[in-house]
């Protein structure tokens, strides 16, 4: 069974909110953190960590 990545995320993302239950704001704090790293100057070094 093929998945896509979006909609595991997205599952992942919505049992972690219900079972560890952090503050909506710091969700929203890694949402847009991530977003912004993401199409920044910092991306290729991210990028290096992760791999």
């Amino acid at each position: 069974m093929d998945v896509p990545l979006w909609l595991a995320l997205l599952a992942l993302g919505v049992l972690g909110i219900k079972l560890v239950r952090p503050p909506w704001w710091l969700v929203a704090l890694l949402l847009l953190g991530g977003y912004l790293i993401a199409d920044s100057f910092l991306s290729p070094t991210v990028d290096t960590l992760i791999n």
